[in-house]
């Protein structure tokens, strides 16, 4: 293992293969790059810090897909659209 910053640490596989449990116990504290033929090829991180990054990931993609939603809105000359209500409404008469 090799650290390169405070916050990463540097694993070949063969070594990865031979001392797993310490590198999950070192996974714990900060992310692990795992490299094959001197390749990075994965992370490993705790589980806590990959729900983190989940969660915050989400949230960007709600905020996108609502700053795209009002952008489109805006653009928009004709109603292109129906609310929730009028969908309902709609599929009651069917």
């Amino acid at each position: 293992m090799l650290n390169i910053k405070e916050d990463s640490t540097l694993v070949g596989v063969s070594e990865l293969r031979t001392k797993m449990d310490e590198i999950l116990k070192e996974s714990k504290l900060h992310k692990i790059i795992i490299e094959k033929r001197n390749k990075p090829v994965a992370v490993l991180m705790s589980l806590e810090k990959y729900k983190h990054i989940e969660e915050a990931l989400d949230l960007l993609e709600d905020r996108a897909l609502g700053y795209l939603a009002k952008e489109r809105e805006k653009k928009s000359t004709s109603k292109d659209y129906i609310d929730i209500d009028e969908a309902q409404h709609k599929l009651r008469r069917k």
